[in-house]
Formats: C-alpha cells, structure tokens, sequence
C-alpha cells in the first residue's frame, strides 16, 4: 500500500526534515470557512493535513478543539460535510480524517473507509479504538488500502507499545503528554523519552501532537520526531479573529512561521 501520506514522509526524510501537519474540524467556523482555512495552511507551509470529525462526547480534545468541534455541529456537519472536505483538501495535500469510534460504526466500516478511500483519503486516526476491538477495522482498512493511524502516550507500556505499533500503518500519533488536546508553554520531555521507545519498536515515521503550538516548540519536536502535528493553535486564531478573511490570513501567517523550525539540525 503507498498513500500520499507515505510517499510524504519518504520525501521528507530524504529532505532531512519533519513533516508539518495542520488539523481543523470539518465545518468549522464555516464549512467553506474549513476548506479555505486549510488551503491558507498548505500555502503556508503545512505538509499534510488532519481533517477532524466533529464529535459531541470528545475524550481527547480540549476545550479549543471542544468549542470548535461544538461551532461545526451547530452549523449542521456530518458525514458529508466531513467528506467534501477531504475531497478538496486531499486534492493538495495529503490528507487523514480523526474520527471517533461511535461515527465510523453508525456509517457502517466498510461504506466508510471505501468513502474514504474515493475521496482521497490517506489515513484514519481512531483516537478512542483499542486494538483488542480492531479486528473488523483492521481486515476492512487493509481492504481499502487506508492507514489506520493509532495513538500511543507516555502511559503505554512497552508490551502494548509493540501490540499497537504492529496494528498502525502511515505513522504513529505520538501523544505528547497525558490528558488533551491543547496549547502549551512548553513541550513535555516525555515527548522524546516516547518517541526513542517508539523507534525501539517499529520503522514506521513517528508524529508527534498535543501542546504543539509555536515555532520554538516545532523546532524541538523535528529533532526527534518524523511529524509535528499542530491544531489548537491554528484554530485559535480563527476564534479570535473579528472575521474570516483575517483568520485565515493570521492562519497561513503561523503556517509559515512553523514550517520555518522543521529542518533538523
């Protein structure tokens, strides 16, 4: 199976240098207002994007991400909506949707992955799925040629560590620290202590997320780590701006600004 996502990190290594990759809900603030402020972060430098699925119970987002998550259902998004956002952006970048278990097994897994498959879909990270329960979404993901992208965090052991690395394709999301998702001051040095035992275990590239908000904090993470994933702050700064256009100007702005930290030294 070759994906864009995986030719990405192919090129990127021979490049010497970590991959940016941006996520926003689908149909936040707008569903057009989504697909132009993701377009804004390619243009800045973004290298793959992570196109979220909004969810009413989140478990691994934090109150940023809530709030946006809560902006996109209110504007009415579901599972088409989600759809024709990786249809667009998968045209320019390589793109992953992050859903929750609960949408995936109301759509029906084989419908799903073959509708992410045929709108250029790269990947599925399932922030909430265990590997003990993935036997279905193994076997049909395999089917549909689709990355099944799991999360690990500094609390998993190294015996599961190797269970869920050998389940994981495209990458493995790196939790930066344990609880949700968020901007922080400083990057936790669980990080790097996470991502060597990670290497200890598989080939696969590694991104990390969670926290991940400034270029300072980019430059640390690409020393170590084959991925930086960057979504609070971006969103962030839609929330704050007084109108769109501004936001997704201020948004291409941090694209660039983060995209300047990923070479490794």
């Amino acid at each position: 199976m070759s994906t864009p996502l995986d030719t990405l990190f192919i090129k990127t290594r021979s490049e010497n240098r970590a991959a940016l990759i941006g996520y926003l809900p689908a149909g936040f603030p707008t569903q057009e207002g989504c697909i132009a402020a993701l377009t804004a972060m390619v243009e800045g430098g973004v290298d793959a994007v992570e196109i979220g699925y909004p969810y009413s119970d989140p478990v691994m987002d934090g109150p940023v991400i809530q709030a946006a998550a809560e902006t996109s259902l209110r504007n009415g998004t579901g599972a088409r909506e989600v759809m024709q956002t990786l249809t667009a952006i998968s045209q320019i970048a390589p793109s992953v949707l992050m859903t929750y278990w609960n949408p995936i097994e109301r759509y029906g897994v084989d419908a799903f992955l073959a509708h992410v498959k045929r709108n250029g879909g790269s990947g599925v990270i399932t922030p909430d799925l265990t590997v003990e329960e993935s036997g279905a979404w193994i076997e049909a993901s395999t089917t549909h040629e689709t990355n099944r992208i799991y999360v690990v965090a500094p609390s998993t052991s190294p015996e599961r560590l190797q269970l869920v690395t050998g389940a994981t394709s495209g990458f493995v999301y790196a939790a930066s620290l344990m609880g949700v998702t968020g901007t922080r001051t400083a990057i936790s040095s669980s990080a790097q202590e996470l991502v060597a035992r990670i290497r200890a275990v598989t080939d696969l590239p590694i991104a990390v997320g969670l926290g991940v908000s400034t270029p300072e904090q980019v430059r640390e993470v690409a020393q170590y780590a084959d991925g930086v994933i960057v979504g609070s702050a971006f969103i962030r700064l839609l929330q704050e701006s007084a109108t769109l256009t501004e936001g997704i100007g201020r948004v291409r702005e941090l694209a660039q600004q983060l995209s300047s930290g990923l070479q490794r030294s």
